[in-house]
């Protein structure tokens, strides 16, 4: 009977996210004896979240993604309400601030089971007062789970290391990441599939001659993604290879982390320079492209380097958090520091001078990412995770 299910609240700050870094993984849940909800902010991808999981039980609740106390007081007040309610056995929270006002309400509502999933720490990229507030709501967050799994290796070694957490409460879910990645959708061949297209033609609607060489970036367009430094570099390596271009997948966020305005418009005016804003299905650019460049300053296990393993590219990653995990240096792509222009600009004039290099590492990518990365695994590691606890 339905009503003998054990109920799990899994929470996201915006739907988009859920969407994003959870996809099917809550229908899936749903399938294998829990009723789930799913709790998020709401705005126009809400109702089509839920109807891609599965047609799942959705409740909205407005959370602020940067600190608000007045409005976070108010959405933590109404979780707790919410929780009191529907007295969840699990609550499943991931993004910075769901987890603060998911954890800490549920442990005023004494949630048995509370559950929070660390995927990033913004306070990394951070300084001063801000970065100590930051710090602050990170262990509160964590002091009020029952279980925290970071999402990679390093990224548990650095809430060790700053001291965020309780290391007995800390897990890392297989090896690493919050969904995995589903790698018979993220493959040159389903996508040919799906699309009618082939690489060839691709490259063609894009714009793209048959000896460019196209770097790809696929993530939002924000400063902290290491976007200003990126446009640096093309605008260095240009003149000397003309047949470098970078298509650029992502939308712009001016109100939260903007790039710079001559970056802007380089987007808009450069002819080496491909813009194509948030796209739904980001493969078609991936399987066009020759590398992924993803200069990000900080991340927790980012889908998107997964996403370009399984379509066969390397990739220039940063060497941080999840990066550094996921690319090994030298087999499927290369590290950089990051927050470094000038290796970055080294790096990408590498791939375009290397060419035997680099396709080696295309060949190996692909099988780098379906041995330790399959989604159905992940999911039935979390599964194990929830049918443990009594």
């Amino acid at each position: 009977m339905e009503d003998s299910k054990k109920k799990i609240i899994r929470m996201t700050t915006i739907p988009g996210s859920m969407r994003g870094l959870l996809q099917n993984q809550l229908k899936f849940m749903s399938e294998n004896g829990y009723e789930v909800i799913a709790l998020s902010s709401d705005d126009e991808c809400f109702d089509s979240m839920l109807h891609e999981q599965g047609d799942i039980r959705g409740i909205r609740v407005n959370m602020e993604r940067h600190t608000s106390p007045l409005r976070d007081m108010k959405a933590l007040i109404r979780i707790y309400k919410i929780f009191r309610k529907e007295k969840p056995f699990i609550v499943h929270t991931h993004t910075p601030k769901a987890g603060l006002l998911g954890m800490l309400a549920g442990k005023l509502a004494r949630v048995p089971h509370r559950l929070h999933t660390t995927a990033g720490l913004p306070l990394l990229v951070y300084s001063g007062l801000y970065r100590k507030v930051l710090n602050a709501m990170e262990r509160l967050t964590n002091a009020c789970a029952t279980q925290v799994f970071p999402n990679s290796f390093n990224m548990m070694k650095t809430m060790k290391e700053l001291h965020l957490c309780n290391p007995k409460k800390m897990q890392v879910i297989g090896n690493g990441s919050s969904n995995g990645i589903d790698t018979e959708h993220f493959s040159v061949k389903k996508t040919v599939e799906d699309t009618g297209k082939d690489r060839d033609t691709w490259r063609r609607e894009l714009g793209l001659k048959d000896d460019d060489f196209a770097f790809v970036f696929v993530g939002r367009v924000v400063k902290d993604k290491g976007i200003n430094e990126l446009v640096d570099c093309m605008r260095r390596l240009v003149p000397h290879h003309l047949d470098c271009k970078l298509v650029m997948v992502g939308g712009y966020e001016p109100k939260l982390d903007p790039i710079a305005p001559e970056n802007v418009a380089f987007f808009k005016n450069d002819k080496s320079a491909i813009f194509m804003d948030w796209q739904k299905d980001v493969r078609p650019f991936m399987m066009a492209a020759d590398a992924l460049v993803f200069p990000s300053y900080r991340e927790g296990f980012p889908n998107v380097v997964m996403q370009a393993g399984a379509m066969g590219l390397p990739s220039i990653v940063t060497d941080i958090n999840g990066c550094n995990e996921i690319i090994e240096d030298g087999k499927n792509g290369r590290l950089i520091p990051a927050q470094n222009e000038d290796a970055l600009f080294e790096m990408m004039e590498w791939f375009l001078n290397n060419s035997n290099d680099v396709n080696q590492m295309a060949s190996n990518a692909r099988n780098m990412i379906v041995s330790r990365y399959n989604r159905q695994a992940i999911w039935q590691e979390i599964l194990k995770v929830y049918n443990s606890l009594n």
